[in-house]
């Protein structure tokens, strides 16, 4: 393969990783995971996904996309580094009565032989990974010759992609480190990716709807790891401001007038086939 790694050596991924870890480990991202299940189920159509297929969900979280498959009775082992997810993923599929393998492992060094699955998925998982070129290399390693990975990445133009970029004004990522958001541009897919897969990208988008606004952010500063990291990080003051730049960015983008909160949020459906 000839995905190369461009991070500089400067930056200490391991300190990062970690960092990121006990974000998403804090709050409990499932309440928020569990809303996005029409994204897992639209990417294993726009996969393809057929029963028997060996599938891996890198980055799972709470399971969107491995529920997904297995209710297309495809074979799927369910991965993430916080295991307290997997658990919230397991106890989904136990619900269902779904067979699942889960097991918690990092998508940057995904403890699998190579050519282990069929199809490898990830909905707002992978983009995540500090080390954008270490983890494309890891979906492409475990992949089969003419396998698919398919993700789903929030976009750097959308609702999630420009919240970033206002937490970020207030507790700014450490120096070198790219913004997940990048995912969700196909240059830097056709970057990642090389020579190594056919890539096919469309925009789509996921509605978040809530009661009001207030609702849509204090369910976020409780349960979303990054924002509640943000709000825990900074004084009182910045609080303030932090909450008044959030709500400027949804009521621009909030299309409903009957005070509830209804936005659309773009990200990138992706589907790469790997080349043989």
């Amino acid at each position: 393969m000839n995905v190369r790694a461009t991070t500089p050596p400067s930056i200490d991924l391991s300190v990062i990783k970690n960092r990121q870890k006990a974000a998403w480990g804090s709050g409990d991202y499932a309440v928020i995971g569990t809303t996005l299940q029409i994204v897992g189920e639209t990417l294993c159509e726009a996969v393809d996904l057929r029963a028997g297929q060996r599938v891996l969900d890198v980055a799972a979280g709470n399971g969107n996309a491995t529920l997904a498959a297995a209710r297309r009775f495809a074979d799927v082992t369910s991965t993430d580094y916080v295991g307290a997810l997997l658990e919230r993923g397991r106890a989904r599929a136990e619900a269902e009565r779904l067979p699942v393998n889960f097991q918690e492992a990092d998508g940057e060094a995904l403890p699998f032989p190579d050519a282990s699955f069929d199809v490898v998925l990830s909905t707002f998982g992978i983009m995540f990974s500090p080390n954008h070129e270490q983890a494309a290399k890891e979906l492409l390693r475990v992949c089969r010759p003419s396998g698919k990975i398919g993700m789903a990445n929030w976009t750097p133009e959308g609702f999630i992609g420009r919240l970033f970029k206002t937490i970020g004004k207030y507790v700014p990522p450490a120096p070198g480190v790219r913004s997940p958001a990048l995912w969700g541009s196909r240059s830097h897919l056709d970057a990642l990716f090389g020579s190594n897969a056919t890539v096919v990208a469309e925009n789509r988008k996921f509605v978040f709807r809530y009661k009001s606004p207030q609702h849509w952010l204090e369910v976020f500063r409780t349960y979303y790891g990054p924002v509640l990291k943000t709000f825990a990080a900074i004084d009182q003051d910045a609080s303030e401001a932090l909450k008044s730049d959030i709500f400027a960015l949804l009521d621009e983008l909030n299309t409903a007038k009957d005070g509830t909160l209804v936005i659309p949020g773009e990200y990138l459906e992706v589907v790469a086939t790997k080349r043989r």
